[in-house]
């Protein structure tokens, strides 16, 4: 069973999701440039509304390069363990997992998506295996000792290999399953909604439930920028002129947001737990409809809600309507047009693709009269919208 949910949100100036040089990011499409807000920072705008939802802090993830500061703290605080020590243990367990770590960032090689216990459950491990991970560290210590040229240069034409990054070690199969239960997502609800992808070793990775458009504006966008200026409040009276100068760039646009979720993947990814499935997907739609991106919001508040939300559930399949707006919606009332087009645009779907995968469709409308649908499929409120698609898909 797959949900869909569709919106039409418009945010004044902004800047809530911003390139290299600082412009508000932006795409071509339909042979003009559209806003444009990443799919990353809508599912980071999501994540960090998951326990506002009803999923507890030990039910969501974290991203993080930092697991062995954090599980060095634990050994240090809680197990009692040897400061200096510690941290030449912990790297031997992240090797001896697999994981590669630079020793002078102290930073994994990769960003993990993991639950809140991982820091927790290595430091447990490093514990247990504190004597044979002190003697891979000490052997460790050795071998760079050796490798460092006696001058404190390096010979011409040869690399120094001290180079500060842990060598990955095949971790041993007892190693193995410790990494596994370490890095076990099967109670981890944002794991599962979006996935992981750990490349050196594919038995840590976990299949999307969710997959997540970029937002595109329903209309052309033209980037401008804000010039400002800044007073220094203790200078005298008697001089004139700015203390600081600048400019932040900006666009106002309404965007069609698309968003997906898959109930059966998303069973397999949380171990069949049902209960967890349930609320999951509860947090997932409300954490969706809600979510804004913080860029530059303390200078710019641009905090609107959506104004359009539909809703497909259906038993198989999938359906981006951002063809609707393939064409750039242009005149005065950009919502109300935008509105159109939608449903438009999905009852042509439904007509020529035929509509036997779908089992409901639900839409509701802040401003909008969403005409095209029939009044068993609009909703009045927020709650009334929600509770449809709850029952419809059974969670």
């Amino acid at each position: 069973m797959i949900i869909e949910l569709h919106l039409l949100q418009s945010f004044p100036v902004s800047n809530l999701n911003r390139d290299d040089t600082g412009q508000p990011k932006t795409a071509t499409f339909g042979g003009v440039t559209r806003g444009r807000i990443s799919s990353q920072s809508l599912k980071r705008a999501a994540r960090q509304m998951f326990n506002d939802y009803g999923l507890s802090q030990d039910e969501t993830g974290v991203r993080t390069k930092r697991l062995l500061d954090n599980a060095a703290e634990i050994l240090i605080d809680q197990h009692g363990r040897d400061p200096e020590a510690t941290t030449a243990v912990v790297i031997s367990g992240l090797e001896a997992l697999g994981f590669g770590v630079d020793d002078n960032t102290r930073l994994t090689q990769y960003l993990l998506f993991v639950g809140r216990q991982a820091s927790e459950l290595l430091a447990d491990f490093c514990n247990r295996e504190w004597n044979r991970l002190e003697a891979a560290a000490a052997t460790r210590a050795t071998k760079a000792r050796a490798k460092k040229p006696k001058d404190g240069g390096e010979e011409k034409g040869e690399e120094t290999e001290n180079t500060g990054k842990s060598k990955k070690i095949k971790p041993t199969k007892q190693d193995l399953a410790e990494a596994r239960r370490i890095l076990d997502a099967g109670k981890v609800a944002d794991v599962a909604l979006f996935g992981r992808m750990i490349a050196d070793n594919k038995d840590f990775s976990v299949d999307a439930a969710s997959q997540v458009a970029h937002a595109l504006s329903t209309h052309a966008v033209v980037n401008e920028f804000d010039y400002y200026t800044a007073v220094d409040d203790l200078k005298p009276q008697d001089q004139s002129g700015a203390d600081m100068i600048g400019t932040v760039d900006f666009n106002s646009a309404c965007y069609y947001r698309y968003v997906n979720l898959d109930l059966e993947q998303l069973t397999r990814n949380l171990d069949s737990d049902t209960d967890l499935v349930a609320r999951t997907a509860r947090a997932w739609l409300y954490a969706f409809i809600h979510a804004v991106p913080t860029g530059k919001q303390n200078s710019m508040a641009a905090l609107t809600l959506p104004d359009t939300l539909v809703c497909v559930v259906r038993h198989r399949g999938a359906w981006n309507l951002a063809n609707a707006f393939l064409h750039p919606v242009s005149g005065t009332d950009l919502m109300d047009l935008s509105n159109q087009r939608l449903i438009k645009h999905l009852g042509q779907l439904r007509q020529f693709y035929g509509g036997n995968d779908i089992m409901s469709v639900t839409a509701a409308s802040v401003t909008g009269a969403l005409n095209g649908l029939a009044d068993t499929e609009k909703a009045r409120s927020l709650d009334e919208f929600t509770s449809r698609v709850f029952a419809a898909a059974k969670i």
